[in-house]
């Protein structure tokens, strides 16, 4: 047994010691400990291979044993006794749902773990339980699939099938598999297409937990692809500020109508991708016909992204031009700061197609970026100054070089023809 299942052995066993008794419980030795749980525990007589689960993840830490969930004796150490009392062996997936809801849907056993207690009930709303608990569907997935039977690990855990890297992974085990999702007409491509997407490489590159994973789009229990309605307000969940602009313009009237399905209009689901500005033009035309006004007004807003990318790369030059130039630069990069965020908010109100707002966002990155340039080409005059102003020096050093050496070789030849003999 590993050191942590020592402990974690110990600490049951000395938190179910009664109250009086909790703080003079005589500590045990890794070895009695490992006496006693298989004393108190007859199931691993013949279920050895469990014997890992019986001190390993959450449920084993809070004294939840094999009887709690598969009844039996055990105290037992043969059959039939081991089977007798409430036994009930190993539950089938729609007895698996009941069974962990009874205690999951106990707002008296939860609430000190601080853990919901409607997953149940969402799961007989989702896909999933529309497939098992109303159609007695067996390829649908059971709380044992996701979460693991025995050895249940908590989310923060890495080895946890719900740790958020490892979500797509546990979805994927079932909606990529080619035979299993041909009979529901599903595709099997939206691993590869997450992996490629600005969330996945958020979530698998720059391991960045915050990013999505399938459950933050589709629900953790609740499992429902969203409705053409709801598209914006499922992506308002993290996209709050976007959410808020794309709601006040056009584009948030026609999906609340449904003619659009909301941020799917321009972005990809699975394989959300950031729109390049050279291409906003082009993603409009893909529902505006190019001799509409719809098309200028697409026109007219990739103008001015390119414009506004255009000043934020030129005020980055000249403060690395000042900073070069050993200028101090403390107030130019809060100035260069503040053109950057009126740029973030020009990413987040495009959404709401204002062009009279973003030509606002747009005149102040430029005063900015105005300012910075005008200030790293005086700096470059001054520095061409300064190496005018050398000139000079470097002719009057370089005049007392050359007539140094020509009176030393002058001298030398002198002190040669001194030295040569008489005729």
């Amino acid at each position: 047994m590993s050191r942590s299942g020592r402990r974690v052995t110990l600490a049951v066993l000395v938190l179910a010691a009664a109250p009086g008794t909790l703080r003079a419980a005589p500590a045990l030795a890794p070895r009695q400990v490992v006496q006693s749980a298989d004393t108190l525990n007859g199931c691993l007589s013949c279920h050895a291979e469990q014997r890992r689960a019986a001190t390993e993840g959450v449920h084993a830490q809070q004294g939840v044993t094999c009887t709690t969930c598969h009844g039996g004796n055990p105290r037992a150490r043969a059959l039939p006794e081991a089977h007798t009392g409430r036994f009930i062996g190993a539950p089938g997936k729609e007895a698996t749902a009941q069974l962990c809801g009874s205690c999951h849907s106990d707002p008296g056993r939860m609430r000190e773990y601080g853990l919901p207690t409607g997953q149940l009930a969402e799961f007989r709303a989702s896909r999933h339980g529309q497939l098992l608990l109303g159609q007695h569907d067996q390829n649908a997935p059971t709380c044992t699939d996701c979460h693991g039977t025995h050895i249940i690990y908590p989310p923060y855990d890495a080895r946890s099938r719900v740790y958020p890297m490892n979500i797509p992974g546990t979805c994927a085990a079932c909606h990529s598999d080619g035979d299993l999702m041909r009979g529901y007409q599903l595709p099997t491509d939206q691993l590869d297409q997450f992996r490629q997407s600005a969330h996945g490489v958020a979530l698998f590159q720059q391991q960045n937990f915050a990013a999505p994973t399938c459950a933050s789009c589709h629900g953790a229990h609740s499992e429902l692809p969203p409705t053409v309605t709801e598209i914006a307000n499922v992506c308002g969940q993290c996209h709050a500020l976007v959410e808020q602009q794309f709601g006040k313009g056009p584009h948030g009237a026609a999906a609340r109508a449904g003619d659009m399905e909301g941020c799917l209009g321009c972005h990809s689901n699975h394989g959300t991708e950031r729109v390049p500005i050279d291409s906003t033009s082009a993603t409009c035309d893909n529902c505006h016909a190019a001799d509409t006004r719809l098309h200028q007004m697409g026109v007219d807003l990739q103008r001015r992204l390119t414009q506004a990318r255009s000043d934020m790369e030129s005020a980055q030059r000249a403060l690395q031009t000042l900073s070069v130039a050993g200028e101090r630069t403390g107030d130019y990069r809060f100035s260069y700061q503040s053109a950057l965020t009126y740029y973030g908010q020009i990413a987040q109100k495009q959404h709401s197609l204002d062009l009279d707002t973003l030509d606002y966002l747009n005149a102040r990155v430029r005063s900015v970026s105005v300012e910075l340039d005008a200030r790293a080409e005086a700096s470059n005059e001054s520095d061409w100054e300064h190496k005018l102003l050398l000139l000079p020096v470097w002719f009057l050093t370089l005049s007392a070089v050359a007539l140094a050496w020509l009176l030393l070789r002058a001298l030398s030849g002198a002190g040669g023809r001194a030295d040569e003999p008489e005729a």
